[in-house]
């Protein structure tokens, strides 16, 4: 598994049925059982019965949660008494009220992305007015990403098609990408 050679922080595994990236439980459990305890595991899920993911959560199967779709506050909220686990939840950048509504998110951390997955970007100028620790999302690639870092400053990057090739995760490119976020966060 190449995320065990680059430890990234986090990895993902898509409970979206609509996704091409779609994982289920079992091969989502079989992954994080392969994955190395350093890597962090990140279920990523679109308007799913909130039960659903306390149960996942539950399992170990996940160690945080990333929400893409209209899931409200008191959705979170209903995680909360659950789970102590992070509540990632996903805005898509449009415009400055896109990022004060994702201010105003009581999730631990908020994801800015361009859209659901495919990998476009938006105007880094959007994030001026971001207050509280987010992601970034969104038309990242080894190639770029050491500019998004040194730039805006994220406290993570999130990255699904920007390494891959021909609909598949590219160790190399996953290795250029990790590297890139190591060297410019520490400059």
């Amino acid at each position: 598994m190449a995320a065990n050679i680059f430890k990234p922080d986090y990895i993902g595994f898509v409970f979206w049925e609509k996704s091409k990236r779609y994982v289920d439980e079992t091969k989502a459990e079989s992954l994080k059982k392969d994955l190395n305890r350093e890597i962090k595991a990140v279920g990523v899920f679109v308007d799913e019965e909130p039960d659903r993911v306390i149960e996942l959560l539950n399992k170990g199967i996940i160690d945080a949660v990333q929400l893409h779709g209209k899931e409200s506050e008191s959705y979170i909220n209903h995680l909360r008494l659950h789970t102590d686990k992070p509540i990632i939840k996903a805005f898509i950048i449009r415009n400055e009220e896109d990022v004060f509504c994702a201010n105003e998110s009581i999730a631990d951390y908020v994801l800015l992305d361009a859209g659901l997955g495919e990998g476009k970007s938006f105007d880094w100028e959007f994030l001026k007015n971001i207050n509280r620790p987010f992601f970034m999302a969104g038309g990242l690639l080894p190639e770029n990403v050491g500019e998004a870092v040194r730039r805006i400053k994220p406290y993570g990057v999130d990255v699904s098609s920007g390494i891959e090739t021909s609909g598949h995760k590219d160790a190399s490119k996953m290795g250029s990408f990790v590297a890139n976020v190591r060297l410019a966060a520490n400059m």
